[in-house]
């Protein structure tokens, strides 16, 4: 079960972020749900496992009015060389100075917990059979911010508001695209317009 404890944003502040690739975008968005995920670093296994199942499902994602955006604590060089095909915002933080303000934390459990094991191998497995066919390309032996990050997923509305949020207990805890589809459902799509005090 993910961890119930509070996150220290309630009311995201309009920021600037740089992608590796593609226009800088604001968050929050003003027209769309975001849904900002913390990762690890750049060729993660259990990150590119859960990415994969983001990937396939993108479309619905983008119908249900949702902007993935996807944070990792590797520099836009690193993440550069495991990035290209992914449709949506990846956002270098090797300071993680997202991951202090959103409260998103390191901890041994991330890959002690026993029910990390079971994605860990499928992860390993998967990359290693994508790096022999040369289709990824392997993690560094020393990646930044080092191997025991936790993943989150915050979804945040389009006036800023923290409509949801989920703090990872292990590495590959963390929403499903079934359970981010449910969350955006409700959720409002855009800002509303202040009245037009011309129009009265």
């Amino acid at each position: 079960m993910p961890t119930t404890r509070r996150s220290p944003i309630r009311v995201v502040s309009a920021r600037t972020l740089t992608p590796v690739t593609g226009p800088p975008l604001t968050v929050p968005d003003g027209e769309h749900l975001i849904h900002l995920q913390f990762r690890r670093f750049a060729g993660c296994p259990v990150c590119n496992l859960h990415l994969r199942s983001v990937v396939v499902r993108h479309d619905e994602i983008t119908a249900a009015g949702v902007r993935e955006v996807v944070v990792f604590h590797s520099s836009a060089d690193d993440l550069r060389q495991h990035t290209a095909d992914l449709p949506f915002a990846v956002i270098p933080d090797p300071g993680k100075r997202l991951y202090a303000e959103f409260g998103v934390e390191s901890a041994p459990r991330a890959v002690l917990d026993p029910r990390a094991w079971v994605p860990i191998v499928r992860a390993v497995l998967r990359s290693a059979w994508a790096i022999v066919r040369r289709r990824e390309r392997g993690p560094a032996a020393s990646p930044e911010g080092g191997r025991l990050g936790l993943p989150a997923d915050f979804l945040i509305a389009p006036d800023g508001r923290v409509l949801a949020h989920r703090y990872g207990e292990h590495v590959y805890d963390q929403w499903s695209v079934d359970e981010l589809l449910a969350l955006a459902a409700p959720a409002p799509r855009s800002v509303p317009r202040s009245p037009d005090p011309e129009r009265r």
